[in-house]
């Protein structure tokens, strides 16, 4: 079973290092000590993290250990993965305040009985000057600045933090700590998990494998999902803002979501695949809401959605037109009287100023089908009729 497991493990997983090492343990039946760090920079998690949640929740049902390590800690750094520009350092009372909050999130998908919850202030709030400056020691400064942001910064000529640079090293002490067998964690991450192999040994202990997972792009399709840049969809949020705000997402990204965070199976997502775009994305939001408030919740988000965004904002009587290329929106705005120009339809179109159904035209080409319902703006409405 191990063997199957693991196969499922590297189909999702983006990297996994040491491959062979991890299949041999797991093939053996070993009984593994699974770790993820998360730190607490806002009070919710968002639905890109069910990508590495889901992989534990995996690692669970084959009778393994979670460790859940909530830096409490090191969020008072702030993880500099990924980032141009220095993290404002938190206070405890906003780090704290934050951290309450991840508990209940996590157990939507983590099974609690084979979890264990650690804040990493556990052990770092309790090293002296010493402690720190020996954990230094473990390794060079060089091997730190080769981090690519640290890297893209260093020249741009951009600031970096001297507090940055204890980041890495606490967060792999955290495996030393909790005596991880397995880290996994996002792409972006991979610098810190391997550094953390580093100091594992450098402490006398065998180091972790790791497992890298993608990162999921938030509803404007471009950057990696975040509270910071405004583009996520909360695990806690209400039912009707995820499934509105999923409904949201650019039509390439629907694939991408169905696999990684509907929990569907693989059947379920191909015959979703199937559909039209809006019909997959509507399936995809009401699945979303299944999995994280219920049922009940997910029929009340779609009916919400229906009535917002495809009944009451449509007038009952408007224009109709037969356009002369239904694959062609940009010539049936113009067609329409809806824009003047090929090029003033293109920039509705790219600032997102053209739906059709109710769902936000995300980009071209896109095929009108009849009675599709176009809107541009708030109040300009035609239906499309194909001969």
């Amino acid at each position: 079973m191990s063997g199957t497991f693991f196969e499922r493990l590297r189909e999702r997983a983006v990297e996994i290092h040491i491959q062979e090492h991890l299949k041999s343990r797991l093939d053996r039946g070993d009984k593994l000590r699974v770790k993820l760090g998360l730190d607490p920079t806002a009070p919710d998690l968002h639905v890109g993290h069910l990508v590495v949640l889901d992989a534990l929740r995996a690692f669970q049902d084959e009778g393994h250990t979670v460790v859940l390590i909530v830096g409490d800690y090191t969020a008072m750094i702030g993880d500099p993965s990924g980032r141009s520009e220095t993290r404002p350092m938190l206070t405890r009372e906003q780090v704290d305040a934050n951290a309450k909050t991840y508990f209940d999130q996590v157990f939507l998908v983590l099974d609690r009985t084979r979890t264990e919850v650690h804040g990493n202030a556990e052990w770092l709030a309790q090293m002296g000057a010493a402690d720190v400056l020996r954990l230094l020691g473990k390794a060079t400064l060089q091997q730190v600045l080769q981090r690519e942001d640290f890297a893209e910064r260093m020249k741009a000529g951009a600031a970096i933090g001297a507090h940055e640079i204890l980041y890495p090293f606490n967060q792999a002490y955290d495996s030393v700590a909790v005596h991880a067998d397995v880290e996994i964690g996002g792409t972006d991450q991979l610098f810190n998990l391997l550094f953390g192999r580093d100091i594992q040994k450098a402490y006398g202990q065998e180091p972790q494998d790791i497992a890298v997972f993608p990162l999921l792009e938030g509803t404007d399709g471009v950057q990696k999902m975040s509270k910071s840049l405004g583009n996520y969809i909360g695990i806690s949020e209400p039912p009707e803002q995820i499934y509105g705000k999923t409904m949201s997402i650019p039509d390439p990204l629907i694939e991408k979501y169905l696999r990684l965070i509907s929990g569907l199976s693989p059947s379920e997502i191909e015959a979703t695949l199937k559909l039209k775009p809006r019909d997959a994305k509507a399936a995809l939001a009401r699945q979303l809401v299944k999995r994280l408030h219920g049922e009940e919740a997910a029929a009340r988000a779609e009916t919400d959605f229906d009535q917002k965004f495809r009944q009451h904002l449509a007038p009952d009587e408007m224009p109709e037109i037969v356009p002369s290329n239904p694959e062609d929106l940009t010539q049936t705005l113009v067609e329409a009287g809806l824009a003047r120009t090929r090029s003033e339809a293109n920039r509705l179109i790219q600032q997102g100023g053209v739906s059709v159904k109710g769902t936000r035209v995300s980009g071209l080409p896109f095929r009108l089908e009849d009675g599709d319902v176009v809107k541009v703006g708030k109040r300009n409405f035609v239906r499309i009729r194909l001969k």
